[in-house]
C-alpha cells in the first residue's frame, strides 16, 4: 500500500507518556483527520512523522510508487503548519521561490507554478508585494501555496482554515481534496469540525496520547452514535413517547422534539408506532455529528475498546 504507515510510535518527556504506542496507516489519494483535544498528542506525532524529533520507541514508514522509506523524504513532505511563519519584509513571490527552492524546484517552474496558484487564489496583484501588506486570510493562501507548490505526495495541514472567510474555507477544502486525488496523502488537523467532516475519508482521534477512535466516518457514526429522530409537531412529547425505543427525549425550543433511540432501535420502528394522527410538520433522522462524537471523546466518553470513564455515549445533547 502506497502511504504513511505508524506502527507503535511513542513519546516520552520527563515521565510522561505524550503518545503512547499510537499505530495507523494514511492510504495515498486519501485524506485522514488526525483529531484529539488540545494536549491529546496531536503535534507531537505529527513532529515524528515529519522526523523533527524521533520517537523513543516504534517506526514510520513512508511508501510512494512502491518504493518503501523509513520516514518521510524531506522532499515530499509539504507542511503547512499552525505556528504562521512569513518573513513580513519579503515579498511574496521571493518567498515562494525560495522555499521552492529548498525542494529542488528549478526558479523557472517555480515562478511558473507560483503566479498560476497566486492567481487561482486571487493573489496575483500581490506577488511582489510585501507579507506585511497581506490580511491574515491572504497570508494564511500564500503559506499554503509554499506549502503545495513542490507538489508534495505527502501533506500535512494544520488549522489550514484559521482566519479565513466562508468564501476561501470552500476555495481551500476544493484544493485539498483535489491533492487527495491528485495522488497525494494528506493528514489533516482541525477544530472545525465541520471542515473535518466535509473533508476527510478517514478520522483517527487521539486522547491522552492513545488512540481512542479510528476508521471511515460514518462506520464511527455507526458504532458510537444511536439514531436521532427531531420532529416538529403540535403535540406534546409524552404522548407518543415510547420509552422501550427512546433513550432519551429533550424538547429543542417552542414545538421541536429530538428523541435519542436506544441501542439497535431503527428509526422507521420509532416512527411506525407513532400516533396515527400526530401532525407532524417536519421529520429527520441524523446519527451524531463529529463534533459530538469528539466532545464525547474529549470528556473521556467512548473508545473502539469500547466505554470509557463517564461515558456518556447514547444520550447526545
Amino acid at each position: 500500500m502506497d502511504g504513511l504507515q505508524v506502527r507503535g510510535i511513542r513519546k516520552v518527556y520527563g515521565s510522561a507518556a505524550v503518545v503512547d504506542n499510537v499505530s495507523f496507516e494514511a492510504p495515498q489519494g486519501r485524506i485522514l483527520g488526525v483529531l484529539g483535544p488540545n494536549g491529546a498528542g496531536k503535534t507531537t506525532i505529527i513532529r515524528m512523522i515529519m522526523g523533527i524529533t524521533a520517537p523513543d520507541q516504534g517506526e514510520v514508514f513512508f511508501t510512494n510508487g512502491g518504493v518503501k522509506t523509513n520516514g518521510v523524504p524531506f522532499s515530499t513532505i509539504g507542511y503547512l503548519p499552525e505556528e504562521r511563519g512569513l518573513y513580513k519584509e519579503a515579498k511574496v513571490m521571493s518567498i515562494l521561490l525560495f522555499l521552492a527552492g529548498l525542494k529542488d524546484i528549478p526558479k523557472t517552474v517555480a515562478k511558473e507554478r507560483a503566479l498560476a496558484q497566486l492567481r487561482k487564489f486571487g493573489l496575483e496583484d500581490y506577488a511582489y508585494k510585501k507579507v506585511e501588506q497581506l490580511s491574515k486570510g491572504m497570508a494564511q493562501k500564500v503559506q499554503f501555496i509554499a506549502a503545495v507548490l513542490h507538489e508534495p505526495k505527502f501533506v500535512v495541514l494544520d488549522e489550514p482554515f484559521s482566519g479565513l472567510d466562508p468564501v476561501s474555507q470552500d476555495l481551500f477544502k476544493a484544493e485539498i481534496r483535489a491533492l487527495a486525488n491528485s495522488g497525494a496523502t494528506v493528514l489533516l488537523s482541525s477544530h472545525q469540525m465541520n471542515m473535518v467532516e466535509a473533508l476527510c475519508d478517514e478520522i483517527f482521534l487521539i486522547h491522552k496520547g492513545k488512540k481512542v477512535v479510528s476508521g471511515n466516518l460514518e462506520d464511527i457514526k455507526e458504532r458510537f452514535g444511536n439514531f436521532r429522530v427531531d420532529l416538529l409537531t403540535r403535540a406534546p412529547q409524552e404522548p407518543f413517547l415510547n420509552t422501550q425505543m427512546v433513550a432519551q427525549a429533550e424538547q429543542l425550543g417552542g414545538e421541536r422534539f429530538r428523541y435519542t433511540l436506544k441501542d439497535g432501535v431503527q428509526p422507521l420502528e420509532f416512527v411506525q408506532a407513532l400516533p396515527s394522527n400526530l401532525e407532524i410538520r417536519e421529520l429527520s433522522v441524523s446519527r451524531p455529528s463529529l463534533h459530538d462524537i469528539f466532545v464525547n471523546i474529549a470528556q473521556g466518553g467512548v473508545s473502539d475498546e469500547g466505554y470509557m470513564e463517564n461515558s456518556t455515549l447514547g444520550a447526545y445533547a
